[in-house]
């Protein structure tokens, strides 16, 4: 089980905004897409959760900009699940440059679990449950930096 994942990139033109760092929509997209790699890396696409007739949706976002990035930096993006409620859970981020080895930026989500046809929340399904690992001290996460 995957408890911290990690997707490596880089910085790529189209995300650099007018001030020459990374805009930050971009970071959303990104947590986004990782959040999204990580549940299917536990065995949970999205496909699957269609089949389930549930999903994840976002309540709210907190990102913490630290450094900006710039153009060609190699990022590593970490995510883990670091609090799971009934039909609830938070996802944390860190946005990690592997040049200078600088933390960039810290973020979590509020994701709230769906019912897709009603589109409104419902209990965690307990196989949905039972793929994510809770992560709850970040010092586990900054050990894999070191």
């Amino acid at each position: 089980m995957t408890r911290i994942y990690s997707q490596r990139f880089t910085v790529p033109a189209e995300a650099i905004d007018v001030h020459r760092h990374v805009n930050n929509i971009e970071y959303l997209r990104w947590m986004q897409d990782v959040a999204i790699a990580h549940t299917t890396a536990l065995g949970w696409p999205m496909a699957r959760y269609f089949e389930q007739r549930c999903s994840w949706v976002i309540r709210s976002h907190f990102i913490e900009y630290l450094r900006p990035a710039l153009l060609d930096d190699p990022i590593n993006l970490l995510t883990w699940v670091s609090d799971m409620g009934e039909r609830s859970s938070k996802r944390q981020y860190l946005f990690w440059r592997e040049s200078d080895r600088q933390i960039i930026a810290r973020a979590e989500t509020a994701w709230v679990f769906i019912d897709i046809r009603a589109g409104l929340p419902r209990p965690i399904l307990p196989e949905v449950r039972a793929a994510f690992s809770v992560v709850e001290d970040e010092a586990e996460v900054m050990a894999l930096l070191a």
